[in-house]
Formats: C-alpha cells, sequence, structure tokens
C-alpha cells in the first residue's frame, strides 16, 4: 500500500470519526435543547438593556448557526453587487444579494468536497495522479459558477415571459382606462384577472400604494426592477401623462402597438439567427453524406475494375 493510498484512508476514516462525533454531540439533549436562560431571557430583560444585547451566559455549540454567520460574513466580504441585486429581482428569488453570495459559497464548498472525495477515491483505487490535486479547486469554482449560471437562466426566462405579456397588458389596460376606471382601479383589476409575471407585478405595484407609496414612485420602481426596456417606456410614458394630464387610454394603445412592433421585430431576428443555425446540420451533415452516397459507388467500380 502506497503512502497516498495510507493518507487517503485516514482522510476517509477520519472524516468518518469527526460526522460521527458532531451528529453524537448535536442530539445530546445538553448540546441540541435550548437552554433554560434562553428561553426566560425575553421575559427577564430590564430597561438596561431593552434589546438583548447582553448574553446571559457561555453560548452552548450551534454548528447551524455557527455556519449561518460566518456565511453572511463571508458573503458581505465579497460584496453583493447591484447587479446581482437586480438579477434577483428579474428572477423573482425571494433573497438580496448577500443571502446570494452565501448560497454561492456554500455551493462552492459543496463542490470543494464532491473534488476531494473523488481525489481520495482515485487515490484508494490506486489511479491518483499529481494534477487530481486541482480536482477540489476546479470543483469548487465550477459549483458557484453553476449556481450563477441558474440565476442568469432564470432572470432571462423571466424577462422574455414578462415582454411576451406586455402587449397584452397595456391592451388591457387602454381597455380598462377607455371604459371610464382610474389609472389605479384599471391596474388592480389587471392584477386580479391576469395571470403571470407583470400582472404579479401589477399586484405588488397596488400593494404598494395600498401601503401608502405614491403612484408612479410604484411605477418607476416596477420598471427599475425589472429593466426591461419596452416596459421602461410605456411606464415613462404612462408617467407623464399622469403628470401632465394627458389621456392615457390613447397613450397605452400607442404603447401597445409600437411593442407588438418590437416583438415582431424581435421575431423576425429570432428568425434569421435560427435560419443560420438551421444551414449547419445541412452543410456539415446532409451534403457531405449526400456527396458520398453520389460519389462512393463510381470510386468502388472504378476500385474493382469496371469503370
Amino acid at each position: 500500500m502506497s503512502a497516498v493510498t495510507e493518507v487517503a484512508l485516514a482522510v476517509v476514516l477520519g472524516g468518518a470519526l469527526a460526522v460521527g462525533l458532531l451528529l453524537v454531540m448535536m442530539r445530546m439533549p445538553r448540546w441540541g435543547a435550548m437552554r433554560l436562560a434562553d428561553r426566560i431571557a425575553p421575559y427577564l430583560r430590564d430597561a438596561a438593556d431593552p434589546l438583548g444585547l447582553t448574553p446571559l451566559a457561555v453560548p452552548t455549540l450551534d454548528v447551524a448557526s455557527a455556519w449561518r454567520t460566518w456565511r453572511d460574513r463571508t458573503a458581505a466580504a465579497l460584496g453583493g453587487s447591484t447587479v446581482i441585486a437586480r438579477r434577483l429581482r428579474q428572477a423573482s428569488w425571494q433573497m438580496d444579494a448577500t443571502q446570494f453570495r452565501g448560497r454561492q459559497l456554500g455551493w462552492a464548498l459543496g463542490g470543494l468536497v464532491i473534488g476531494a472525495l473523488v481525489v481520495v477515491v482515485l487515490a484508494v483505487a490506486g489511479r491518483f495522479w499529481v494534477g487530481s490535486v486541482l480536482l477540489p479547486p476546479i470543483a469548487a469554482v465550477a459549483a458557484a459558477a453553476i449556481y450563477d449560471v441558474r440565476l442568469s437562466r432564470a432572470a432571462r426566462a423571466r424577462v422574455t415571459r414578462a415582454q411576451e405579456e406586455l402587449p397584452t397588458i397595456l391592451e388591457f389596460l387602454s381597455l380598462c382606462l377607455a371604459a371610464g376606471e382610474s389609472v389605479l382601479d384599471a391596474l388592480r383589476r389587471v392584477g386580479d384577472v391576469g395571470s403571470g409575471e407583470l400582472p404579479g407585478e401589477l399586484r405588488r405595484v397596488v400593494l404598494a400604494v395600498g401601503t401608502g407609496a405614491p403612484l408612479p414612485d410604484a411605477l418607476t420602481g416596477l420598471a427599475r426592477d425589472l429593466d426591461i426596456p419596452a416596459l421602461t417606456r410605456s411606464i415613462d410614458h404612462l408617467v407623464a401623462a399622469l403628470e401632465r394630464g394627458a389621456p392615457l387610454a390613447q397613450v397605452l394603445q400607442a404603447q401597445a402597438t409600437d411593442t407588438r412592433e418590437d416583438a415582431k421585430r424581435v421575431l423576425i431576428e429570432q428568425a434569421g439567427r435560427k435560419e443560420i443555425l438551421m444551414l449547419l446540420p445541412l452543410v456539415f451533415l446532409i451534403l457531405p453524406l449526400s456527396v458520398l452516397f453520389a460519389i462512393f459507388p463510381g470510386v468502388f467500380m472504378l476500385r474493382v475494375g469496371f469503370g
């Protein structure tokens, strides 16, 4: 047995022992149950410490709380950019940028552990080589990148669905306004009747207005969060019409027409790209096979001497 195999076996056995001891300690009543001081602490705080910031005793072992604290601190150190916050809002993920960084860090640690396990398995199987030590960091980076790609794909898919729903929503709003309803009532009706991404966002706008936010500010916040050019343009025209007293029904109808024209243009561009992609199997697969079937019989006849 080589030294690398002995080290791998030691890592496997030591890791199994550590996990087992940790599980036993977490299941023990002394470690797992809430302390009496923690249970009665909210009822015994005096005026000198109303927020309960002073600990009553030495804290016990809490692996989950320690992991969350370390994760949040590391995520805060990495920083939560506005781009991640916008993508989270577009994807409708109920978390902030710091929590996303924390989960991404968790994925990276999971990839690191999986890569380390693969290295250990290779060492036990006798197939270890020097390049295997790069597997854990590569797996960690790949796991973090996969989680980021998941967010990007979810945000892109939701934005695409919202863009497809926008012309219908604008036409519905223009019909409600033409029937004599106010802007807020029209938004409430579309949010209650419709189903999809934009009606859900309109329900949030109505809820924000109901809690005291001005309607133009709520609509501007919606356009800023989703960051859809067509929606931003429509909301800008709608807010301008609200401030200047312009006829809203005609404005929304014109915006719906422009949005449908933009959707047609996007479809034509996508069709052009798909047409080019469809030529790839034709040129590199079907055409060579056709030429091969046309030439092969003649070449075969020439080789056997019947040409």
